[in-house]
């Protein structure tokens, strides 16, 4: 128990004096980048998954596709589609 206590004394110790904490403009621009980088990201996933998706753009009540876009691999299949 005694080697727990001094763990976690040393551990507050080095967190108080050792550790360099980022100042609030540093952690705003910081936390403003992550967020460009993530929307930037999410965006290329999108136009991805929209060019070479096979999801149509739309259907109708029955579950046709009703929609002309199905992706480059939509195109792909429908060119091999056996029935």
């Amino acid at each position: 128990m005694v080697g727990f206590k001094t763990y976690i004394q040393e551990a507050a110790s080095e967190l108080m004096n050792k550790v360099s904490w980022p100042t609030w403009k540093e952690l705003q621009a910081s936390s403003i980048l992550v967020l460009i980088t993530c929307v930037i990201i999410s965006l290329l996933i999108w136009l991805m998954d929209f060019v070479f998706g096979i999801t149509p753009l739309a259907t109708d009540s029955a579950g046709n596709d009703i929609g002309f876009w199905r992706g480059l691999l939509g195109f792909f299949y429908e060119m091999f589609k056996t029935s």
